[in-house]
């Protein structure tokens, strides 16, 4: 059996795409071209991938089971590539690490440049998403190493312990609970909230927090950076909830004032995410040892 790199890319186009319109205008072929091909990776595969009707097309079991093998697939020939690329400029291996915003702002700004420092022939790849998105890029190899809030992402993620950080709350100066040093979650539910991606850990805390409080959560706005949720904060549109370590970044140039939440959920613990029972690449193991010694030492 001959499989074409080709049409397994494309498969995965399409199956991203939903549309083998979009899938061919992406891989730059002719939607005809890529029906012809689609049919032919079909046959030489022996499975029916997409059951076809007068409606349109629809992946079938066989083609989400091909999905995750062929993202392997894909992954393992541009690695092949990259790395021999990589060896005529001197880079010795790439890791691709998605991290939530948390993560990014608070720990990897000094993590990231000691490790490349330490392994100046690697390169990293870092891409920002939510823990849910992590957890799945992980868990369909679309990531090497991950980076989220400690919970249950099923068995098709390993998780190992990171960090720790503190969730707080911020208020505008001369807001009402501004001179506070602490306060209860229910303190703060009277006033407009500026939130975060719709979806994310903090979010979805927020969200059920209200919700056993018996108190409606009021967004007022909605923002997808702590920097724009800063700005809003700042300029009176409610307050808001985040990590410590992120809200003192914009303390010096910003009239913000970090409160205290008293709150048992406003300690949370950060992971790093790999994939159940696969080894990590050498690259990736050195990674994550240097990830995991205390305060970002090299292991």
């Amino acid at each position: 059996m001959k499989l074409d790199p080709i049409s397994l890319r494309l498969f995965v186009a399409v199956m991203e795409e939903n549309a083998i319109a979009r899938a061919a205008a992406r891989e730059h072929i002719a939607p005809s071209a890529a029906s012809r091909r689609l049919a032919e990776l079909e046959g030489t595969l022996q499975v029916e991938l997409f059951s076809r009707s007068n409606r349109g097309t629809a992946p079938t079991d066989a083609a989400y089971a091909l999905l995750n093998m062929a993202r392997g697939v894909l992954n393992e020939l541009d690695g092949i590539a990259l790395q021999m690329r990589d060896f005529r400029a001197g880079v010795r291996g790439h890791v691709r690490v998605v991290a939530n915003i948390s993560a990014i702002t608070q720990f990897l700004p000094a993590e990231l440049p000691a490790f490349m420092a330490a392994h100046p022939q690697v390169q990293v790849r870092l891409q920002e998403q939510i823990s849910t998105a992590i957890a799945h890029s992980v868990a369909e190899n679309a990531a090497d190493v991950g980076i989220l809030n400690h919970g249950s992402y099923g068995e098709r993620v390993a998780l190992l312990p990171y960090r720790t950080d503190e969730l707080v709350l911020i208020a505008p100066a001369g807001h009402p609970l501004a001179r506070r040093r602490s306060v209860r979650l229910a303190d703060a539910l009277p006033f407009d909230f500026v939130g975060v991606h719709p979806g994310s850990a903090i979010n979805n805390q927020l969200t059920r927090a209200a919700a056993e409080a018996g108190l409606p959560l009021k967004l007022r706005i909605q923002v997808t950076s702590y920097d724009a949720l800063c700005l809003m904060v700042s300029a009176g549109l409610g307050v808001g909830v985040l990590p410590r370590g992120s809200a003192q970044l914009y303390r010096g140039t910003l009239a913000l004032r970090p409160i205290t939440l008293a709150e048992p959920w406003s300690h949370r613990q950060l992971s790093l995410c790999v994939r159940s029972g696969e080894p990590l690449s050498r690259v990736a193991q050195l990674l994550v040892e240097h990830l995991r010694a205390p305060a970002g030492g090299d292991a």
